[in-house]
């Protein structure tokens, strides 16, 4: 009975393992995220590490803010596409 036991308690390990690291990779979608990119998208500097952390932990929600038309602007602009180059992300195409 034994190996029973241990067989359940692994596979109820493995579904939470499972299940907790799903729940980490979801991303809320908040323009709000991308606040320490304002100042690099508005003068043209070089953004910060936080700034391209938040880019890249945003990067699923790139879409959506572009077929935003209060947020198109912010996110397709030429300092925009930089500072997304900058760190790596690429600007999808929506």
């Amino acid at each position: 009975m034994k190996p029973s036991y241990i067989a359940v308690f692994a596979m109820v390990l493995v579904l939470v393992l499972g299940y907790e690291a799903e729940v980490s990779l979801a991303v809320t979608c908040s323009p709000t995220e991308l606040s320490p990119c304002v100042g690099a998208v508005t003068s043209g500097t070089r953004p910060s590490k936080l700034c391209c952390t938040r880019v890249k932990e945003q990067k699923p929600c790139l879409c959506q803010y572009i077929k935003d038309p209060s947020l198109k602007k912010l996110v397709t602009s030429p300092n925009a596409k930089k500072v997304a180059s900058t760190c790596g992300v690429p600007i999808p195409k929506c």
